[in-house]
């Protein structure tokens, strides 16, 4: 009876080894595939402050807003690189339309605002150095006018094309005091 007690005992805690071991395997395979992309919308981000406004031509063809969290607003003030942990800056972008009313009072076609939210209409970028170390410590995001995430396809263009800009700590939109 013993010798079966020490067999089951043994038993047990051989299969409670290899799960332990299984489990921790796989919490490790994650944590090097990190994710980069941001999978949810920041809250609040309409009350944010501007960093900069711009007209993008060519296929991207619209306008935008680039604004920035409490602490990344702080970082461009100071013009302090690399930005700190958390901070984020998120861009909303519309096509632009002209305006009939305001070139009426111009008396000439000169006016443009903004029209409806382009496919890419919300775009983030999240400082977290650890979460996102394979991207130069930033989680990219991307979603359209119903708040939906673009496809991870897309948001694989994204790093690549920051990497331009290293030495501004992958960050496009300088600060337009």
């Amino acid at each position: 009876m013993k010798k079966l007690a020490l067999l089951l005992l043994g038993v047990a805690t051989l299969a409670g080894v290899v799960v332990f071991t299984a489990t921790a395997s796989r919490h490790v395979t994650a944590q090097e595939a990190a994710p980069i992309f941001v999978k949810k919308i920041p809250a609040g981000y309409r009350d944010w402050k501007v960093v900069s406004v711009a007209h993008e031509a060519g296929e991207l063809n619209d306008i935008r807003a680039v604004l920035g969290n409490d602490l990344a607003i702080k970082a461009y003030r100071e013009s302090k690189l690399p930005f700190p942990e958390g901070a984020i800056v998120g861009r909303i972008a519309w096509s632009y339309v002209s305006s009939e009313e305001n070139n009426k009072a111009f008396g000439r076609d000169q006016s443009f605002v903004a029209g409806s939210p382009t496919d890419f209409y919300l775009q983030f970028m999240v400082k977290d150095s650890k979460k996102y170390a394979a991207t130069g410590g930033w989680g990219y995001s991307s979603f359209d006018k119903d708040g939906k995430p673009t496809a991870e396809a897309a948001m694989k263009t994204c790093f690549p094309c920051h990497q331009a800009i290293k030495d501004r700590d992958f960050v496009f939109t300088r600060y337009a005091p």
